[in-house]
């Protein structure tokens, strides 16, 4: 999918942050696990966010899964976290990892990206 306008225009923000989401799944619950990411990747962008997508396993035995998403300033970041233990939408899509146990552990970390320069026009 590419971006749309106004996701071109969060990707050039020079204050965007950018969560790095690295998790140890289960690879036997993929299948929830990919029930799970949909679900994130659609709350991301309902939120204010541009999700990047997931990175799943794709060659033999791995338990590595990764989600990038970004948004334009750290403020933007907390006030989608809000919703986090109160909206029914983010309590729902919680509930397919916790009940499908997809999700072994996971880590967060957020950079700032350095993209390349694109001519205008």
């Amino acid at each position: 999918m590419r971006p749309t306008y106004a996701a071109s225009a969060v990707l050039r923000s020079a204050a965007m942050i950018t969560c790095v989401i690295t998790y140890v799944i289960d690879p036997s619950k993929i299948e929830a696990f990919e029930r799970f990411a949909r679900r994130w990747m659609q709350l991301v962008e309902s939120y204010g966010g541009v999700h990047h997508g997931y990175f799943l396993p794709a060659e033999g035995a791995s338990d590595q899964a990764m989600a990038l998403f970004s948004f334009p300033s750290l403020a933007a970041y907390e006030q989608y976290r809000q919703r986090f233990g109160s909206d029914p939408d983010f309590i729902a899509a919680d509930r397919i990892r916790n009940e499908s146990g997809c999700v072994l552990r996971y880590e967060r970390t957020f950079m700032r990206p350095l993209l390349p320069e694109r001519a205008s026009g």
